[in-house]
């Protein structure tokens, strides 16, 4: 099979595609046919050896895949061959074939195809675990995204909506606004021409901003706290800026407001009974239309490096998705 793999920590010019050999089947593993891989912010920072995990090398990226399965090992109940699913790996996606436990399998949603399933689960479930568990997203109140036009900020948005929130979208360029708009956003701020504190006080009124989605970082993330409202919550998706910000905490004191972490990888573990739960509902809000998961850009599977450096460049809006040719 093909598989892109990472021999050696560095940029996405340093990844291979190679023919290897395929792995072999477990005990308690199912082997998925990858038609599909979703490109995520953490598969720039696992190359380079800076995320939490630290796959050994060689490894493949690319932590949801969606396709078919192959093959099913005989202690395995609930799945057969020919199953279309969803896989959350991790890593090891950027390949032709995948060995998974069958706890980290969905079904794909109803009417969805490979390529929109493969760039589903991550941003989805990230950004609902955040809204519905972590803040307690209530309709009407007032919701503001940063990276709003980017895989997980779209979704925020999108969820946001669908939650009954007026949404404020945040991005740095009028025509990633322009598919926040497109998405129902209620106001949006352009971030490098605007000022993100005094805009976003503007548009939130007296009352400021109830939540904030920040999948950014860097200097974006004080100015935004800073028009946070009364008990607002302050979630913590990423660091796409590069840097992780020092927030000032007295900000927190002024506003009685929370300044909370979201790490959906972990908690699909800790509590796997809810994150299915999660996956289950957003499901079908996909299937009834409700929900419009983005895929902008589609590319082969040789040309991950190419993928990745689009999502460092910020080229992205929604979801990039290779595809291995199945």
């Amino acid at each position: 099979m093909r598989a892109v793999l990472c021999k050696k920590h560095g940029p996405p010019e340093s990844l291979v595609l190679e023919e290897i050999a395929s792995a072999p089947l477990e005990p308690g593993t199912l082997r998925l046919g990858i038609h599909a891989c979703g490109v995520n912010f953490p598969d720039t920072l696992i190359i380079e050896d800076k995320y939490q995990y630290k796959p050994p090398l060689p490894f493949s990226p690319g932590g949801e895949v969606a396709g078919e399965i192959l093959e099913v090992a005989d202690d395995v109940a609930g799945f057969q061959v020919g199953d279309r699913v969803i896989g959350m790996c991790g890593w090891g996606g950027f390949a032709e074939e995948l060995i998974i436990e069958p706890e980290r399998l969905a079904a794909v949603p109803d009417g969805m195809d490979f390529v929109t399933a493969a760039g589903f689960s991550t941003a989805y479930c990230t950004s609902y675990y955040a809204l519905k568990q972590r803040a307690a997203l209530q309709a009407g109140e007032t919701l503001l995204v940063l990276g709003a036009s980017g895989g997980v900020g779209l979704a925020a948005l999108d969820i946001g909506k669908a939650m009954g929130a007026r949404v404020i979208a945040a991005a740095g360029a009028d025509e990633k606004l322009a598919v926040c708009r497109d998405y129902g956003a209620d106001a949006v701020i352009n971030y490098s021409t605007e000022n993100l504190k005094d805009r976003a006080k503007e548009l939130a009124g007296d009352r400021g901003i109830d939540v904030i989605y920040d999948p950014v970082g860097g200097d974006f993330a004080e100015a935004a706290l800073r028009a946070i409202g009364w008990y607002g919550r302050y979630l913590v998706v990423g660091f796409a800026a590069g840097e992780i910000p020092r927030i000032p905490l007295n900000l927190a004191l002024l506003k009685s407001c929370q300044i909370i972490g979201v790490f959906c990888g972990a908690f699909r573990q800790v509590d796997p009974a809810t994150h299915d739960k999660n996956l289950a509902e957003l499901s079908v809000l996909v299937s009834n239309g409700t929900l419009r998961p983005k895929v902008s850009a589609e590319l082969p599977l040789e040309r991950a490096a190419e993928a990745l450096i689009m999502l460092k460049q910020r080229k992205v809006t929604g979801k990039v998705v290779l595809t291995t040719g199945r």
